[in-house]
């Protein structure tokens, strides 16, 4: 077990030492032999050891939940991301994780932060701002790699990235569940309904969730953008399409009367004049280069060609 007093920084202390609020971090072995000391009246099973969705609930005496936090390098993958629960009061915070990722988070807090007014508020602010923390950039990625592929459909590239297009709408979902989870965390962080949190601290979760909603906003919109361009390159294989039956049309068409001229002729009737005739081949030759012509001609009027 791991226990840090909230202080200018987290002051890694043990238990018998009060007079601040405090973060702890426990295994799911040592929650299930502490559990009891930490007197926070939890009247509900945790998520463990592992949590499938970030979310929190109000119990009588407490706040319990849990953490999902995808892993931003294999975001549609489950089996790689990591989840670990929570129970906290007025008092502090306990978080039970046997990953490692909550150890992770508090070791980062310890090296980057130092606060004037320490607080539990800020500590939680700090603590969700570390999940989220990268997603800008991974997001602005996501929108240079569409924008790249969008060229590639527009300068009509023989080899197109689509593929990847749906891989970015599938990760985008992901993380615009994750966004959508953590806003409704932070939410009920804000309405303070066991009253453990000071009013003028709660803007802190107010920040968080306005910073969420943007990465969120920004999610809808590159799904959005990979839709678009799924659709636009459905339609360059259309037009695409189109050409090649377009092609197709005028070739048979100039072709078929030249055919009717072959099989008529082809017949080769006893009392065909033509037959006898001496200039008839060369007449045949000519109205066939004629058709050609007029035919060339009369879809390019059309602008078929």
């Amino acid at each position: 077990m791991k226990y840090y007093l909230i202080k200018e920084t987290l002051k890694e202390s043990d238990r018998s030492e009060g007079g601040a609020q405090y973060a702890a971090l426990l295994t799911s072995e040592e929650w299930a032999a502490e559990r009891e000391s930490f007197n926070m009246g939890i009247d509900i099973e945790l998520d463990l050891p592992e949590a499938s969705s970030t979310k929190a609930e109000v119990n009588y005496d407490s706040l319990t939940g849990s953490f999902f936090i995808p892993d931003r390098a294999e975001i549609t993958d489950r089996e790689v991301s990591v989840g670990f629960a929570f129970a906290l009061d007025e008092r502090g915070v306990v978080f039970i994780d046997d990953s490692g990722e909550a150890q992770r988070i508090v070791d980062s807090i310890r090296r980057s932060k130092k606060w004037s007014l320490p607080s539990l508020e800020r500590f939680l602010y700090d603590f969700l701002e570390q999940i989220i923390c990268g997603d800008r950039d991974i997001l602005e990625k996501y929108e240079d790699e569409l924008d790249i592929i969008e060229g590639d459909i527009v300068s009509d590239k023989d080899e197109i990235a689509t593929e990847r297009a749906n891989d970015i709408r599938s990760e985008i979902r992901a993380l615009r569940v994750h966004y959508e989870q953590l806003l409704d965390f932070a939410q009920e962080l804000e309405e303070n309904e066991n009253e453990f949190f000071k009013e003028e601290n709660l803007r802190y979760f107010r920040l968080f969730s306005n910073r969420v909603e943007r990465l969120r906003a920004s999610a809808i919109a590159i799904g959005d953008h990979a839709h678009q361009i799924n659709e636009m390159y459905r339609a360059q294989l259309d037009v695409k399409q189109n050409r090649i039956m377009t092609v197709l049309t005028v070739i048979t068409s100039i072709f078929m009367p030249l055919t009717l001229i072959a099989g008529w002729y082809g017949m080769n009737f006893r009392y065909m004049p033509e037959l006898e005739f001496k200039w008839s081949y060369p007449v045949i030759i000519l109205v066939s280069i004629a058709i050609v012509i007029v035919s060339l001609i009369w879809f390019k009027k059309k602008k078929w060609l």
